[in-house]
């Protein structure tokens, strides 16, 4: 129960806090996908990336990512080949786990039943430094989903997060997170890497985050921007789209569409005092999810 708006928000930030217990679902297999890749492909390092570990994860939604690093001359110019001899080799080392299969840019084993329990590794290569804004960082090639490679640095991206979320009093990442808990909730197929480089993007122009006002300004800064692919503000992933497909971005910006109304809907139910009806819109917006008054 929450009796503002404000106190809504938070309820539900905590809620989609990521459980210790999921996190230990998939990595409990690391060493095992380690020997596995080490054995058929010379990997040499195995590290965690992705929302997990970067704090903006969101609980039963967001799975466990991994980069295999592999010398260059294991992988094959095509990483389509690459992502099906990896996706070959796991599924006979974890025979007995079905649903293996290649999710480009990585190979998904679902390894519970929910999302967050499954395991998704990233073949890749390494590729030198990247010079940023913040620093120095490790870069690497990973598939780019047309049978060719791209740049990508794990570490430079987490740091951007974490410099404006630590800047926004720790507001940023849990405004991620909300975000990506209304992709989630409703099945929005926006990538969760697009989401989080357009909210930190957003967030750069911010002085004090407020969660409702600042989750409809982003739903109504990505409808006008019409899902449009984001120029990695870091420099090094080149252009990130907003869905795998053209079909899959027309579904999202359906349903943004949507989310847009709902939440001006709830802001102008806020502002003329009806929080009853401010808590009805969030509530339908997060698909029946946000915290009941």
């Amino acid at each position: 129960m929450a009796k503002t708006i404000d106190e809504g928000f938070e309820t539900l930030i905590g809620w989609l806090k990521p459980l210790i217990s999921e996190r230990e679902k998939s990595t409990t297999h690391k060493s095992t996908v380690n020997s596995c890749l080490t054995t058929n492909f010379g990997c040499t390092n195995l590290f965690e990336t992705g929302s997990f570990g970067n704090g903006t994860g969101v609980r039963h939604y967001s799975d466990t990512d991994y980069f295999a690093v592999i010398p260059a001359d294991k992988l094959n110019d095509n990483s389509a080949t690459s992502l099906r001899l990896v996706k070959e080799a796991l599924q006979s080392t974890f025979w007995s786990t079905s649903g293996i299969a290649v999710s480009c840019p990585a190979v998904k084993i679902p390894f519970g039943t929910y999302k967050s329990e499954d395991l998704e590794v990233t073949p890749c290569c390494y590729n030198g430094l990247s010079e940023t804004s913040l620093g120095s960082f490790r870069r690497y090639e990973i598939p780019d989903c047309n049978n060719g490679w791209m740049f990508s640095s794990p570490k430079a991206h987490n740091e951007y997060v974490e410099h404006h979320d630590k800047r926004l009093n720790r507001k940023l990442k849990p405004l991620i997170q909300l975000i990506k808990a209304w992709k989630y909730y409703n099945d929005v197929p926006i990538l969760s890497f697009y989401l989080e480089l357009r909210v930190t993007k957003y967030a750069e122009g911010e002085t004090v985050i407020v969660y409702d006002i600042d989750v409809k300004n982003i739903l109504k800064k990505l409808q006008d921007a019409e899902l449009a692919s984001i120029r990695d503000p870091m420099g090094i992933s080149g252009l990130i789209p907003s869905s795998k497909t053209s079909t899959q971005k027309q579904t999202a910006l359906s349903k943004l569409n949507t989310a847009v109304t709902r939440a001006e809907k709830a802001s102008s139910a806020k502002a003329n005092e009806n929080i009853d009806d401010a808590f009805y819109w969030w509530n339908l917006l997060f698909n029946s999810k946000f915290p009941s008054r």
